[in-house]
């Protein structure tokens, strides 16, 4: 790492702070210091570009508008909610957090990073970015962006995703986050990141650090910084039914309590084998249930979905179901959500064994689709 002088060290920072002072973001969590509030746009932010998450944010603050609001709601309203944002941990994890938070301190937001970091979902960085940003404190918050803009900014050439980049960061971090403005910082480092010091082609033609950045003096700003990943993505093929009765019901499915996309609706799929394989075995698995299925030759559609960890190559095929056991109603289905509930008294809903249920397109809203799946509803 190249030394910077000391005078450059505090110089930058103010010059940062100077343009955040012009160029910030309107953004509608800004308009109040709600620790609340600035807790789910965090979350929200998390593999989510700020412009697409927006919307989501102002829906969320009206179906919940307080702690109390979410805390109270129930698992299955909280996901549909978030629907369309992904990785639904970080919602089911937001709701838990927001539950300790009321069982535990009263519905105050904690104010010291312990406190924060042993709430549900709560990271260093969610935790250093509500105690800065709502309260004022000097708490770092390191994500991806601080990462990439010190990296550049002191010429760091350690992995920032590796153990000794992220500590001698987060050092750099906390040694020049002012006094007086540390919330004021944060912002300012992620607006900075996200519009001015971007990955791959940094725009220093705009930029207000370019005298101070150690990276642009040496030519390895377009280098910088050096990322090594280590998670290998695996590939799985599905094979999913969109199976409809005669009188206009889907057949649909509850994932398991546990695990990827958990708790969440979907088609009928089966994974791994072959094409016939998979076939064989979706149509075997719903006689054990009760339901009779044809299914039809033709791919209807094909998706491909990437997770952090996996990528599914799903081949949609159309289906019908020519026999359906109805048995007694299914307690998981007719628990929770009152919308649920409604639609079951209304006829929409008809639940099976187990976690699966018929159910008629019109309803399909009042269900937490799992992401991937609902890219099929448009075969309905």
């Amino acid at each position: 790492m190249k030394q910077v002088e000391q005078q450059s060290q505090v110089a930058w920072t103010q010059h940062l702070l100077d343009w955040y002072d012009v160029h910030k973001r309107e953004l509608p969590w800004r308009e109040s210091k709600d620790p609340y509030r600035i807790w789910v746009s965090e979350v929200m932010s998390q593999q989510t570009r700020i412009e697409a998450m927006r919307p989501y944010f102002e829906n969320w603050v009206l179906q919940f508008p307080t702690l109390e609001s979410l805390a109270s709601a129930e698992e299955d309203t909280v996901v549909r909610a978030w629907q369309g944002l992904g990785y639904y941990s970080r919602a089911r994890n937001l709701h838990q957090g927001v539950k300790e938070v009321v069982e535990t301190y009263g519905g105050q937001v904690p104010r010291t990073r312990k406190e924060m970091e042993s709430l549900k979902g709560v990271g260093s960085y969610t935790a250093g970015a509500v105690l800065s940003i709502a309260y004022n404190l000097r708490e770092p918050a390191v994500d991806g962006n601080v990462l990439r803009v010190y990296a550049r900014l002191y010429n760091i050439h350690e992995d920032i995703l590796g153990a000794v980049g992220k500590k001698m960061i987060t050092t750099l971090v906390e040694e020049t986050m002012p006094y007086d403005r540390p919330g004021d910082f944060n912002e300012a480092l992620m607006d900075f990141g996200a519009s001015i010091c971007i990955p791959k082609t940094p725009r220093c033609e705009s930029c207000p650090l370019v005298q101070d950045c150690a990276a642009k003096a040496e030519g390895t700003e377009q280098q910088l910084p050096i990322r090594i990943k280590k998670t290998k993505v695996q590939s799985v093929q599905l094979y999913v039914g969109i199976i409809s009765t005669v009188d206009g019901y889907y057949l649909l499915h509850r994932r398991p309590k546990e695990g990827l996309l958990q708790n969440m609706w979907e088609f009928p799929s089966v994974e791994g084998g072959t094409a016939e394989s998979r076939k064989v075995e979706l149509i075997e698995g719903l006689q054990s249930i009760g339901v009779t299925v044809t299914m039809e030759r033709p791919i209807a559609k094909e998706v491909t979905h990437i997770f952090s960890h996996r990528k599914w190559t799903m081949k949609g095929y159309r289906g019908g179901a020519t026999e359906v056991a109805i048995d007694t109603p299914n307690p998981i289905v007719l628990e929770g959500d009152e919308a649920v509930q409604q639609a079951v008294a209304e006829g929409q809903i008809i639940p099976l064994k187990e976690d699966w249920i018929l159910c008629r397109k019109e309803a399909f809203h009042v269900l937490p689709w799992a992401g991937p799946h609902g890219k099929f509803i448009d075969l309905c």
